[in-house]
């Protein structure tokens, strides 16, 4: 979108197409800015709620076209859109987000080119960002290998946010530009997600990680297999043994105290170090532990957990964030071949813990135990992995809510509630002691899943706590959340970059360590 402007004045003097107008459920007194607009519509919005046309439900929608209105004939605008914002007691900015991107999707397919809508002036500082976001993020079209574009919808150019306290102008303006940034992150997460995976290779992502770096002024070093091999990344080196495509390990900094002084990476000593691990498997077959063929294209989409880490830590660079992050991805494929990785063998991993592989299925974890371990060597004060994990998690918590599991609970804390304030809700399981102990192995030191026991998304945490010895640190399995199988206000069908909101408001609110280290 080439405008998103905060403005003081009338909604109705503006010049644009549509004018949006949020309502809450059984709504029939106009607030006073509604009210000199419908004065000048012949009280239309007036009649249109007082005959219960338009009830106010969430994501309720009704279009008027007011040249059927016999409006003002100075109004530029050609309709209002009114939507639904349901209870108000229920209200919060997910609300927004959700009715944003009904609204943006509703008058792009109608073939509209710009809107203004009114702040709803509640209590809640982050309306604006919640707007922007909803309408940028419900926006979002993947389509760059189509030989003929959509021709039902028309790109928005403009949006207008119309702000009734004048101090608060400034505020509002900032919002704006964090939530521009923020949409646009998760947005390059969505694509690379998207991205067909003969395309977006190891190689590939490991270049996208670089181009990005360059842009957004992060350091970036891209480790090859034989770097890989050197480090003794052996469970990361395991899975990708199937594959003609090498392996890449890809490392990523935002620092602002090294970029004024020149320190080498890793040693930044005044700001506090989070990490950030992501799953990257560009594609996964099962390995020697084929899947089944239905649905294996949407395998494409294994390597969310390090789209997002890639998506985040542009989102903090251009924030420019006061915190030295680290974002650590293991690239590889996970495929088949008289080279793979057969079930039973046993590896050592970075950490030299000897891990017994049962099932090639269950990749992600053995790349996440090397690159959790590697993590150790920034003494972090948090650390924060990110997978497409398990299947199972879609069976514990449908498609809602991401898994949380972690051995930090100041840290399981903060992340809860960014959740809560970004609408990338997650939810704890247990890692209890008894689970620990059935990963354990008994020809090795530990085994890469458990038989017959249950409680497979626990158990991939459970796996990965043995290599996060020495930091805090939180697990989120993405698996349920990473791919979304129907449209949704702002969410489209397909990759949906869960994970870069939830950890920029969680990065955004650190107000430094503050954790217990256990």
């Amino acid at each position: 979108m080439k405008q998103i402007l905060a403005r003081i004045g009338k909604i109705h003097e503006e010049s644009v197409d549509v004018l949006v107008l949020n309502f809450f459920e059984k709504t029939k007194d106009l607030t006073e800015p509604v009210k000199s607009l419908d004065q000048s519509l012949h009280r239309v919005i007036h009649r249109v709620l007082q005959e219960n046309n338009f009830k106010g439900k969430a994501l309720e929608t009704q279009l008027i076209y007011l040249s059927k209105q016999g409006a003002d004939p100075t109004l530029a605008a050609k309709a209002v859109l009114l939507v639904g914002l349901g209870k108000k007691e229920a209200f919060n900015l997910e609300t927004l987000r959700r009715a944003a991107g009904k609204a943006a999707k509703e008058i792009s397919r109608k073939g509209f080119t710009s809107f203004a809508t009114l702040l709803p002036g509640t209590d809640n500082p982050r309306e604006a960002q919640a707007l922007v976001e909803g309408t940028l993020l419900g926006l979002y079209k993947f389509d760059p290998y189509k030989s003929k574009k959509e021709e039902d919808t028309r790109e928005i150019d403009r949006m207008i946010l119309i702000c009734a306290d004048e101090q608060r102008l400034a505020e509002v303006e900032e919002e704006i530009r964090a939530a521009r940034i923020i949409s646009e992150a998760v947005n390059f997460a969505r694509d690379l997600i998207n991205t067909p995976a003969n395309i977006l290779t190891p190689s590939e992502l490991a270049n996208q990680a670089r181009q990005m770096a360059e842009t957004c002024r992060l350091r970036c070093q891209i480790l090859t297999e034989k770097e890989i091999s050197d480090l003794k990344m052996g469970a990361l080196l395991a899975v990708a043994k199937g594959s003609e495509e090498p392996p890449r390990f890809v490392i990523l900094e935002h620092d602002p105290k090294q970029a004024a002084t020149g320190k080498e990476p890793g040693n930044s000593l005044a700001l506090d170090t989070i990490v950030l691990a992501g799953k990257g498997v560009t594609f996964d077959s099962g390995g020697i532990s084929l899947k089944p063929s239905k649905g294996m294209y949407q395998m494409k989409t294994d390597m969310s957990g390090a789209a997002v880490v890639l998506g985040t830590l542009q989102a903090i660079a251009l924030l420019d964030l006061p915190l030295h992050v680290v974002g650590l991805i293991g690239a590889t494929e996970n495929l088949p071949s008289g080279k793979a990785t057969k079930p039973g063998d046993v590896v050592t991993s970075l950490s030299g813990t000897t891990i017994e592989i049962l099932d090639t299925d269950a990749e992600g974890r053995l790349i996440l135990a090397d690159v959790l371990a590697y993590a150790k060597r920034y003494n972090p004060q948090a650390v924060i992995d990110l997978a497409t994990l398990t299947g199972a998690c879609a069976i514990t918590l449908g498609r809602v809510a991401a898994a949380m599991m972690g051995n930090d609970k100041s840290l399981l804390d903060k992340l809860r509630q960014a959740g809560e304030t970004s609408g990338e809700r997650v939810w704890e399981l247990p890692l209890w002691e008894d689970y620990r102990e059935l990963a354990k192995s008994k020809i090795a030191d530990l085994k890469n899943i458990t038989e017959d026991v249950g409680a497979g998304t626990i158990m991939g945490g459970a796996f990965l706590s043995y290599f996060t010895e020495g930091y805090p640190w939180v697990h989120l399995d993405i698996a349920n959340v990473a791919r979304n199988f129907e449209e949704k206000p702002y969410i489209p069908e397909g990759g949906t970059g869960f994970g870069v909101r939830l950890l920029v408001e969680f990065l955004r609110s650190w107000k430094g360590s503050g954790l217990s280290q256990k």
